[in-house]
């Protein structure tokens, strides 16, 4: 073999070859070697110093052998303690064009070297993660690597403080820094990172104030400097910054002074965590503007006043707390108008009067925690107050009545009649407050319809107005009688109907059950409970439901749900007619495959309680107008009431095989419980069908063949040859450096795929870890077609130049 003196690439990696490499296989031999790989077989012995000769090497994969002793001291890449391993990472410095260095979970120790930071400049990702036993400092140099997109230095055993230059990093994307030993002061040249969103810095021992130039982020979606506990002085008013939609979280430090009126701001934001800090003064009434927030955690502070009457406006408000602060005055009748709470904590503060009965139509509570106020009279016994899971009233010892697990004392009349009288009061302010507002309304329609008499009036689209009941004649009207025209497609349960609802212009989706289907009616409760605990932006959105009759005095079940104007998935993966503009980019199929993977990460990690899908296949993910997804059909969707420990214990509710040929999870079919690592297989079997365009179905794979084998055999080198052919269409496959960045991006993604379809569920990676993966595998794509359309723009300024 050493007579192929032009031999560039060459692969024998997962195999079983053992023996030792021939200590001379780079001194004079391969000099035309790009890309070598032994690795994932039995070799032995030593790693050939030999190899630092092959000047033209590229790639070198030596990984998951049986090497033993140092690596030397020109080359490294499994391991190092002290200085005695890593004098690789100088010989490295050589690779001018070193893209990318990942040293994550591994066996690394001692001190990270100075000579890190003599790197390429082109190097965009450096990997340190996950390696605890690293240690050190980061280097004062570390802005040299001007090129870097991602810097990962989390769960190490970094100390130090965080070096200023780390601000030239202009490029920056991602900055992971959390569970590390860092100290000393924020440097306000993090402002200059203007192109990054994500800031993760938690747990570690950094003090002082954040300064307010991080205000300059302002394409932050997630800011997370939690668990510091000696970053204090106030919030500054600057970092609160419309562009964070995931997270914001503070939460135990030593934050001092009122929360600024600016959180109002936080428009788009999903979770806000300020607990434990000393936060003090009331809490402002914008906090209603931050519509979206799903998770609102202001516990342990010391927070007066009364509880903001504006809080009613984030209806998709999932858990609110605010316990130990010294919040004063009632319980607002507000809170019951947020209809998606489900967990409400208000325990150690100065509440007073009564517990609101309105609260009792709150159908997703589950968990009211009260205790140590000042509450008084009747507790609710009606609606979710007569089977709560978790409520707790304790220290208040004017309360009475409620269910029995409280043990409280039986109500006096004298307090029943305070108590109703108390209401009825309420009540009839409520009632007379409305009616104004509805008389003064009426009569400001009626003087507006006068005016628009003589011109053509427009129905209310359903973003103007949403439909709180529709009867089975409207649908019927709607969809010109369930008509073969208007069907969109037919499922296990039943059919999907276009249709246009009388007095409404935009059309919507009806999902018509078949009741003479097994399963269905369960399916169609199934579905409805589901829905109404859930609110992300990539989950399908439900409007309404019907339930009633048919014209044949039949049980009618349908839901009314958002109209995907561009299908689902499968159509566009396995289309009947190919043709270009019904193809998928590579751009498009990473987006879709974020969303879905935000949505099943949020249904396992952010739902109380977790939610599994358990039907994840490309019919059902469906494509909005912008080509993004949106995850569809919870039919026979699980809801774990059970925490992890103990669903094995309920067995006999979740136990069977759950799902569709080729996407179900193999230990279902072993009688396993429904878990959500179910949904992670069927997840990354998506993932491996969305860029290689094969079903799990498809003829070709039988007996022990399936994707993830397929995909595996040519892992990670051959990846171009099994890729989607489709995706071509939009990329230049001549283009040599559109081409290496496209196998760069499919090797991340199958590697994904790969990584959470694995047979034994302990070994699937965690959907937190898979998205964080594909959300950076997405970054970076488009980092690099942004890069190719800001030159093919100079290219075109200059041509015109010239042509003038």
């Amino acid at each position: 073999m050493y007579n192929l003196s032009s031999l560039w690439s060459f692969h024998v990696e997962g195999n079983r070859l053992h023996g030792s490499i021939p200590d001379d296989v780079g001194s004079k031999f391969f000099p035309a070697m790009e890309d070598l790989s032994f690795a994932n077989n039995r070799f032995t012995g030593g790693i050939p110093s030999s190899l630092s000769n092959l000047t033209t090497l590229t790639s070198l994969q030596l990984s998951t052998n049986g090497f033993t002793g140092l690596v030397p001291r020109d080359l490294g890449l499994l391991e190092a303690d002290d200085t005695a391993g890593w004098e690789f990472i100088t010989s490295l410095a050589n690779c001018s064009q070193l893209l990318q260095l990942s040293l994550s979970y591994n066996y690394f120790g001692g001190q990270l070297p100075s000579s890190v930071v003599n790197l390429s400049a082109t190097l965009q990702y450096l990997y340190l993660s996950d390696c605890p036993s690293i240690s050190g400092s980061i280097p004062q140099d570390i802005g040299n690597l001007v090129g870097l997109s991602i810097l990962g230095l989390a769960n190490t055993s970094i100390s130090g403080m965080i070096p200023s230059s780390i601000g030239k990093l202009a490029n920056l994307v991602q900055l992971s820094l959390y569970c590390a030993r860092l100290s000393g002061l924020i440097p306000s040249s993090l402002g200059n990172l203007t192109r990054l969103n994500w800031l993760a810095a938690y747990s570690n021992g950094l003090e002082g104030t954040v300064p307010a130039s991080l205000g300059k982020l302002t394409k932050l979606y997630l800011l997370d400097l939690s668990a510091n506990y000696r970053l204090n002085g106030s919030i500054p008013k600057k970092i609160l910054l419309p562009s964070l939609s995931y997270s914001l979280n503070l939460s135990h430090n030593s934050f001092s002074g009122p929360l600024p009126p600016e959180v109002g701001n936080l428009i788009n934001l999903n979770q806000l965590n300020l607990a434990g800090n000393q936060l003090s003064g009331r809490i402002p009434d914008t906090i209603g503007n931050c519509l979206v927030l799903e998770s609102l955690m202001l516990d342990d502070n010391m927070l007066e006043g009364s509880i903001p009457q504006s809080l009613q406006n984030v209806e998709g408000l999932q858990v609110l707390n605010l316990t130990m602060n010294k919040l004063s005055s009632r319980i607002p009748d507000a809170l019951s108008s947020i209809a998606a709470l489900q967990e409400l904590y208000l325990a150690h503060n100065n509440l007073s009067g009564l517990i609101p009965s309105s609260l009792q139509k709150l159908a997703s509570l589950h968990t009211f925690d009260a205790s140590f106020n000042d509450l008084q009279g009747e507790v609710p016994n009606g609606g979710v107050f007569a089977n709560l899971t978790d409520i707790s009233v304790t220290g208040n010892s004017k309360l009475c009545g409620g269910i029995a697990q409280l043990h409280l004392a039986p109500c006096s009349p004298h307090t029943l009649s305070n108590s109703k009288k108390d209401r009825s009061k309420s009540l009839m302010i409520s009632l007379t407050t409305t009616g104004a507002i509805l008389l003064l309304v009426s009569v400001l329609v009626t003087i507006w319809r006068l005016k628009q008499r003589p011109k053509s009036q427009a129905p209310p689209t359903i973003a103007e107005e949403g439909f709180q009941r529709v009867s089975y004649q409207a649908l019927l009207r709607g969809t010109n009688g369930f008509s073969e025209f208007n069907l969109l497609g037919k499922g296990r349960y039943g059919s999907v109907y276009k249709c246009t609802l009388e007095g409404h212009d935009t059309p919507v989706a009806v999902k018509v059950f078949n009741l003479q289907q097994l399963g269905s009616s369960k399916s169609f409760q199934t579905e409805c409970e589901t829905l109404r605990r859930v609110r992300h932006r990539s989950l399908i959105k439900i409007i309404t439901c019907c339930s009633s009759i048919d014209s044949r005095g039949q049980d009618f079940k349908a839901l009314v749900i958002d109209l995907m104007p561009n299908g689902s998935l499968d159509g566009r993966l396995h289309p009947k007619y190919s043709i270009a503009n019904n193809t998928l980019s590579l751009a498009q199929r990473l987006d879709i495959a974020v969303n879905v993977i935000d949505a099943l990460d949020y249904l396992h990690n952010h739902c109380q309680p977790p939610i599994v899908h358990c039907d994840v296949k490309p019919s059902n993910i469906l494509l909005t107008e912008d080509m993004s997804a949106r995850v569809g059909d919870f039919g026979i969707s699980r809801i774990l009431l059970e925490t992890a420990d103990r669903t094995g214990q309920n067995s006999n509710s979740t136990i069977g095989i759950r799902g569709s040929i080729g996407y179900v999870a193999p230990e279902y079919g072993e009688g396993s419980p429904i878990s959500a690592l179910g949904d992670v297989y069927s997840l990354e079997i998506l993932l491996l069908e969305m860029f290689t365009g094969r079903s799990p179905t498809d003829d070709m794979f039988k007996e022990s063949v399936d994707l993830h084998r397929f995909a595996e055999a040519v892992f990670p080198d051959r990846v171009l040859e099994i890729a989607d052919p489709t995706i071509w269409v939009h990329n230049d496959a001549n283009d040599e450096i559109t081409r290496s960045k496209v196998q760069e991006c499919l090797v991340s993604v199958v590697r994904t795929g790969i990584s959470c379809s694995k047979q034994q569920p302990r070994e699937r990676m965690p959907i937190q870890d898979a998205a964080m993966e594909m959300h950076a595998i997405r970054d970076a794509n488009l980092m690099f077609s942004s890069s190719i359309a800001v030159e093919h723009g100079v290219l075109i300024g200059h041509a015109s130049t010239f042509s003038k």
